[in-house]
């Protein structure tokens, strides 16, 4: 069994779904520092031949928002009135170093199926219109066309276009989004987590009429479906090939309490 599955891996195409990470990525006006790295120890620093011989070493400093760069959010990134997932009052969980309950170490590894709806291939406008909402008609429709199946337990992945802006943020900022409707069908397939193209899922600045909440599926999903949302997704290469289902490999770090974890999604064909 091992040595066969081996083989199969071996033998599959790997999609990288990160987008690469730098100062001045794309980054939430809330998530702002966003990300720094600075080239702490260098290796004239440690140069020491007495010492160590030739070896020397370097290393670096790492100061990142979770919300940044491709990551998946937490269940208590979230509340509802207050609560979190399962009616988890906030004041019962939040400490100053993170949450107790719903943290993303407890996150399990996301291994299965993934589905990319690729809606701006679909509709044949690369990138959609600025802040268009994505509608539960249209993700059904896509998954017609494209002749897939959303699944309870897969990863739903949608392509809004907008991953091939992640060099201009002014434009990425500005994306098309899934809608209320959408995130709705979404959670209503039973997926176990969701990813876009975009910083957000949802719509920026979109605010529901029925219930006043801006992102709608953040409040939705997170809070009140315990299905976890992965951001900033790249999907250009899954779309170029036209591939829409294939195996998703995505681990979250293991921050104690945090909100949310930087990801490194994977797609096997």
């Amino acid at each position: 069994m091992g040595d066969n599955l081996v083989e199969r891996l071996r033998a599959a195409k790997v999609y990288d779904l990160e987008q690469p990470r730098f100062f001045g990525m794309p980054t939430y006006p809330t998530h702002r520092p966003g990300y720094f790295y600075a080239l702490y120890r260098r290796h004239r620093d440690t140069w020491d031949p007495e010492a160590h011989g030739p070896r020397t070493g370097s290393s670096g400093m790492l100061t990142m928002m979770e919300h940044t760069g491709t990551h998946i959010d937490a269940l208590c990134h979230q509340a509802c009135g207050m609560k979190l997932f399962g009616d988890v009052p906030v004041e019962a969980a939040e400490t100053p170093a993170g949450y107790t309950r719903h943290g993303i170490e407890t996150v399990p590894p996301l291994l299965g199926r993934g589905v990319l709806l690729d809606i701006a291939g679909w509709k044949g406008q690369s990138p959609l219109p600025r802040k268009y909402g994505i509608s539960a008609d249209e993700l059904k429709a896509c998954a017609g066309v494209e002749g897939v199946e959303v699944r309870a337990g897969d990863v739903l992945l949608v392509r809004t276009g907008y991953g091939a802006l992640w060099n201009d943020e002014a434009e990425y900022l500005q994306a098309a989004g899934v809608s209320k409707s959408g995130s709705l069908w979404a959670a209503e397939h039973g997926v176990v987590a969701v990813a876009a193209d975009n910083m957000s899922w949802d719509v920026l600045d979109e605010r529901d009429p029925e219930t006043g909440a801006t992102l709608f599926g953040h409040v939705h999903l997170l809070t009140q479906k315990g299905i976890y949302i992965i951001e900033n997704v790249n999907l250009e290469e899954l779309a170029r090939d036209r591939m829409y289902s294939f195996g998703f490999i995505g681990i979250p770090l293991k921050f104690k309490g945090a909100t949310g974890s930087p990801l490194r999604p994977l797609a096997l064909a």
